[in-house]
């Protein structure tokens, strides 16, 4: 089906993805140096990465005035855990420098690679959460702020 050269285009994210994959990057950094040991938890340079990233979710959103600002954040946080679980694979053996995570109870008989395989695939389904549940966040807060910056806007 052609559409008329007259009818922009719809992005049901109201984004292009590459925009939205590119929200998701901001918070790779984050990631990074955690793993890496750079930026401990209760620094300065922490607080900024981990808030930081969601504020200019939430500002792009609401200045691009996207459609659906919850779906669009829940995608990109979509996409964040995506990073964050190949992030935190990638790092895996620097950031436990040596002693990865022990499986104890009914899993502490099992060889050493079945044990790495479940803490890494668990480390895998937490990060995807996470993200998930990041951009769900962030996305009813950008949700909200559209909404009353509209209702305002049309108070005038």
């Amino acid at each position: 089906m052609n559409v008329p050269a007259t009818h922009p285009r719809r992005r049901p994210l109201g984004l292009p993805f590459l925009a939205v994959l590119g929200l998701a990057l901001l918070a790779a950094p984050r990631v990074v140096v955690h793993d890496l040991g750079i930026a401990k938890e209760g620094t300065v340079l922490n607080l900024l990465l981990v808030v930081i990233p969601p504020v200019v979710w939430v500002v792009v959103t609401v200045l691009a005035r996207v459609p659906n600002p919850f779906l669009t954040l829940l995608v990109t946080g979509a996409c964040y855990g995506v990073l964050l679980a190949g992030i935190h694979q990638l790092l895996w053996d620097q950031a436990f420098a040596g002693s990865p995570p022990a499986l104890g109870g009914n899993f502490s008989g099992l060889d050493l690679a079945a044990r790495q395989t479940i803490a890494r695939v668990a480390a895998v389904v937490s990060s995807l959460f996470t993200g998930v549940a990041v951009g769900a966040v962030v996305g009813l807060v950008a949700w909200a702020v559209t909404t009353i910056t509209h209702r305002a806007s049309t108070v005038r």
